[in-house]
């Protein structure tokens, strides 16, 4: 214990400290970034001087700073584009169209974000964004996952996309029946978001700007830090996108931790790995690191492009495709590892989940078995031979618990079908299993709120407690937290410095509203609950405004 006073006291709380050498306290002490004790309310004082700033918890809960192992705040939410997230239905998405355009008149594109597969109700999705609809401009605009593009017949006309064209550098064209393109591009998530995609898209679409883009990525820092989340793992960046997170740490706006992972999608050239391990080095301190790299193995169950051993039950003529050959993968996979890459691979369908599975265990083979915690991201639907072997393998399955909400899940059901969907996101099988679970939001895909995905984890109901299913899957509230506390700095090698309130960690502590142990019968109540104050690397980086 150090004899200098505390820089920032925490007392009368209710001290959630995720170590297990000390569960619970109700006060912590914090000095030079670090924790400096952690104890009794009653013996707080004694770490106070004159320049201490103490913060009265008022008997709520504290806990570590949450670590997002999955939130794309590049990407981000656009805030000049409509939002159709949680819009269900053609005639809702026409409305915000209508409202947007009578508030933008000027504008030359339509663009738009989180488009609901169900939403299109039978037709096609770009049909949402027709002639009428758009005042006859262009529109451009994403899925709630991002995994597809929707482009309107002017805006395929901007891009020059017609009958003769299968690829554009940010997709694959869907075509109809007629061998016209429908609007819908899929693989977007893949090729959209690397570098050629971006760059053909900046040159058309106003959205992906550098301006644009930037003010994406302070809002969404912005967000992360209202939220209580003091490390940021954002999934998937070039090389090239790196000088953004480095922009807004110059100008103080990265106010959290941030772990950049770098874009490998297939057919990456091997020289581009050197730039990788380049780029490790360049950003490579404890407030912003890139180096992980992000793979895909197959895509999302809502399009089909997600990987099964079985038909979908939506569609008995497909049951999706790989990426890769599986072979072609494990190669891929051992490559990155003996470089002493880790690796984040999207891993959806149980076909897809298993030849991942297997190609970390060729790797561990061929050379021989680290500590690398590799991550499958997603894990949606796991074949039940294959939960076990997350932990055999030493293998950190990184999940998003508000994806499996009823509300959030619902076409996604119907795709896979009832038989599967017992083994949908299958939290509390592979907590018993041993597997070290990492939550996380993927945002904007679903909300940043921490406090959303742990009502969900317990859950598995929508936002107004209705419609629980696979219930069997649900976690408590302590594994719930612990997934996106010590979860994340687990899986992203850091648990010996963040994850918990230990005396000598990193002084990421959050304050909440509410006491939510207290509360625990009633989930309901983690969503009222707020973050009064955010401390990241002992400064208090966030406070609530309690007057509005």
């Amino acid at each position: 214990m150090s004899d200098r006073p505390a820089d920032v006291l925490v007392r009368n709380a209710k001290v959630f400290t995720v170590d297990d050498a000390r569960p619970a306290a109700g006060a912590v002490a914090i000095g030079a970034g670090s924790i400096s004790w952690v104890g009794d309310d009653g013996e707080a004082r004694a770490h106070a001087g004159p320049a201490t700033i103490e913060i009265d918890a008022a008997g709520h809960t504290v806990m570590p700073g949450v670590i997002d192992s999955h939130d794309h705040v590049r990407l981000g939410q656009d805030p000049e584009a409509i939002d159709l997230h949680g819009v269900r239905t053609a005639a809702g998405v026409r409305d915000r169209i209508t409202s947007w355009l009578a508030d933008h008149p000027g504008a030359e594109w339509v663009e738009g974000e989180g488009v609901a597969y169900e939403a299109a109700e039978g037709g096609g999705l770009a049909d949402l964004f027709d002639a009428t609809a758009t005042g006859g401009r262009p529109a451009f605009a994403t899925t709630y996952d991002v995994h597809n593009a929707i482009l309107n017949r002017a805006a395929l006309e901007r891009f020059g996309i017609t009958r003769d064209v299968d690829r554009v550098a940010f997709g694959h064209v869907e075509k109809g029946a007629d061998g016209a393109p429908t609007g819908v591009i899929h693989d977007f998530a893949v090729m959209g978001l690397e570098r050629a995609g971006q760059a053909a898209l900046a040159a058309v679409v106003p959205a992906y700007s550098d301006d644009r883009r930037y003010q994406r990525l302070l809002h969404s820092l912005d967000l992360a830090i209202g939220f209580g989340i003091t490390t940021v793992v954002e999934p998937q960046n070039s090389v090239d996108d790196l000088p953004l997170f480095e922009r807004a740490r110059r100008e103080g706006r990265l106010r959290s931790r941030l772990v950049a992972a770098l874009f490998h999608p297939p057919r990456t050239p091997d020289e581009e790995l050197d730039a990788f391990a380049d780029a490790a080095t360049t950003y490579g301190d404890d407030r912003f690191r890139a180096g992980p790299i992000k793979l895909y193995i197959d895509d999302v169950a809502e399009a089909h492009t997600a990987a099964f051993f079985d038909p979908y039950a939506a569609d008995p003529s497909t049951n999706g495709e790989l990426f890769y050959e599986p072979g072609v993968f494990a190669g891929v996979m051992a490559k990155l590892d003996a470089r002493g890459f880790q690796t984040f691979t999207h891993a959806i369908g149980d076909r897809g989940i298993r030849t991942a599975l297997d190609a970390i265990e060729h790797v561990q083979r061929v050379n021989g078995r680290r500590d690398a915690r590799h991550q499958l991201v997603h894990v949606e639907c796991p074949d039940p031979a294959d939960v076990p072997r997350f932990a055999q393998l030493g293998v950190v399955p990184c999940m998003q618990p508000r994806h499996f909400a009823p509300d959030v899940a619902l076409q996604w059901r119907d795709d896979v079908g009832p038989e599967r969907s017992r083994w949908a996101a299958p939290w509390r099988s592979l907590a018993r299993s041993g597997a070290r679970l990492a939550f996380s939001s993927d945002w904007n895909v679903a909300e940043m709120d921490p406090m959303v995905g742990i009502y969900t984890a317990v859950t598995r109901a929508d936002l107004r407690g209705d419609g629980a299913w696979n219930t069997d899957e649900t976690v408590d509230l302590t594994t719930a937290i612990r997934a996106y506390t010590m979860g994340g700095a687990y899986a992203n090698h850091v648990e010996d410095r963040r994850g918990s309130i230990t005396p000598g960690k990193q002084a990421d502590v959050i304050v909440l509203s509410e006491d939510v142990f207290a509360s625990e019968g009633e989930p309901m109540a983690l969503l009222e609950t707020r973050v009064d104050v955010a401390i990241a690397d002992g400064r208090v980086e966030h406070q609530r405004d309690h007057t509005g």
